[in-house]
């Protein structure tokens, strides 16, 4: 910029009065250096002040001398912007990290092997740099078998986080405890419906997975895909779906246990709504079943990914809402 305004000056002469431009430089040297490239840009727009001052006889009045104030002045402005910026990304990166402790804490990543399982996770937030948000899934290896929850909190924000907390809590604990997967349901049900207040409610999807077999509870959550090894694939649905979560004052609302046959070779993906409602530049959903053939990866991680990549590519730019996948298969 200094360059550009310094070959002008020196090809069209002072008539013009470019002189102060050069003062462009220290103004814009704070947005992306430190102090020391902001002095190192001050002192060179200073030094060809001078010169050009020199070369356009500008000293011989009042002009040569407002510019190089003008310079001194921006570099010194520059100094103290760079100074505020820097404390602004100090406080801004321990803020992340403190959020970041707490991302951990809240979604635990899950165990590879859960007894006879592997099971992946993928995890877009539609916040920009955000790890979580209103989504949720945890995968525990209790002795009656495998028991995972995927979630869908309604909202967004630091609310729907503190919900997904709630949920997680009460999942964690009564996955242990209970001795089949209705009791961890009711369970889960008294907890969300003691803390959550208003209208606000959680859509979610239990699942345990046995010998062979895999039982349901649907708390108005989309079906699960189920791949088999054939490559055909199914969505299990209840006769009737359950109200969500949080909303036991409205009615009715334990879920119905369902069962699936799961044996070796088959895959169950659980997923939430921001899957299937990604919507593509013509407005068309996002067709999972279809893309069931790309978790073919023998590693299960980097067949989520392949489908994530796949999602966005639909999508042609960022989320419009989380979009949480958890994946099963045996080992």
């Amino acid at each position: 910029m200094m360059a550009v305004v310094s070959s002008v000056d020196v090809a069209i002469g002072p008539a013009v009065g470019l002189l102060p431009l050069v003062a462009l430089g220290p103004a814009f040297a704070p947005l992306v250096g430190d102090w020391r490239r902001t002095v190192c840009v001050g002192v060179t727009a200073l030094l060809l002040t001078v010169a050009l001052g020199l070369y356009d006889d500008l000293f011989e009045g009042v002009r040569g001398y407002v510019s190089v104030v003008s310079v001194i002045g921006v570099t010194a402005a520059g100094l103290v912007a760079v100074a505020m910026r820097q404390r602004r990304e100090a406080e801004l990166a321990s803020v992340r990290s403190i959020a970041e402790a707490a991302q951990r804490v809240l979604l635990k990543p899950v165990p590879r092997l859960a007894g006879q399982l592997r099971a992946a996770v993928s995890y877009t937030s539609a916040v920009a740099e955000a790890r979580i948000g209103g989504d949720l899934y945890e995968v525990v290896a209790a002795p009656q078998g495998v028991r995972v929850i995927v979630g869908d909190v309604q909202g967004k924000g630091l609310e729907a986080v503190e919900t997904a907390a709630v949920v997680l809590g009460a999942f964690r604990e009564a996955a242990l405890d209970e001795a089949d997967l209705t009791g961890v349901g009711r369970r889960l049900a008294r907890s969300v419906d003691r803390q959550l207040e208003g209208e606000k409610f959680v859509t979610a999807i239990l699942a345990e997975v046995t010998d062979h077999e895999v039982t349901f509870l649907n708390h108005g959550h989309p079906a699960p895909l189920l791949i088999r090894a054939d490559g055909s694939a199914a969505l299990p649905e209840p006769e009737a779906y359950a109200l969500p979560l949080g909303l036991g004052a409205h009615g009715p609302s334990a879920p119905r246990p369902f069962r699936a046959d799961f044996r070796r070779g088959d895959q169950l993906l659980l997923y939430t709504d921001g899957i299937t409602e990604a919507r593509d530049g013509l407005g068309r959903f996002y067709p999972l079943t279809e893309r069931a053939h790309l978790l073919k990866e023998h590693d299960p991680e980097a067949a989520l990914e392949t489908l994530r990549q796949d999602l966005l590519q639909h999508v042609g730019g960022p989320l419009q809402d989380d979009a949480a996948m958890l994946l099963l298969r045996y080992r």
